[in-house]
């Protein structure tokens, strides 16, 4: 009876020690961590243009903007074009200031969680005119 005792408890201890190890993988598995996409202001070889120019994010993500070339640079996103038409989302991603001055100089936007999907426009300022606009896909 002793023998039978010992090994059901055994037996129960050892499943119990399975289910501990296999609730914490479950429990401990790291959620989707927040991307940091590069743009670049001005090509590498000098063309008024970001670097990529179209670029897929999901909400959350950061985009960290690095002067490369042909300064004074900035971020502008279009209200107009933007999927929700919201002034206030527009400007809190924008970074109007002509900031980018030298070479190398960042700036990050972060899409907030509950960005809408859809196709946001951005351009720089000094420089819109010679086409130098882009496309964030917030998928």
């Amino acid at each position: 009876m002793k023998l039978i005792a010992a090994t059901v408890r055994r037996l129960g201890l050892a499943v119990l020690t399975i289910l501990l190890v296999v609730s914490s993988f479950a429990i401990f598995t790291p959620s989707a961590a927040a991307e940091t996409y590069t743009v670049k202001l001005g090509t590498d070889k000098g063309a008024l243009a970001f670097e990529p120019s179209k670029l897929t994010i999901k909400p959350g993500d950061t985009i960290k903007w690095v002067n490369n070339k042909v300064p004074p640079h900035n971020v502008v996103f279009d209200a107009a074009l933007n999927p929700a038409k919201d002034a206030g989302l527009a400007k809190s991603l924008s970074h109007k200031q002509p900031m980018m001055m030298n070479p190398g100089q960042t700036e990050e936007t972060t899409f907030p969680a509950d960005a809408p999907k859809g196709e946001y426009t951005f351009y720089c300022e000094p420089h819109r005119g010679a086409g130098m606009v882009g496309k964030i896909t917030v998928e």
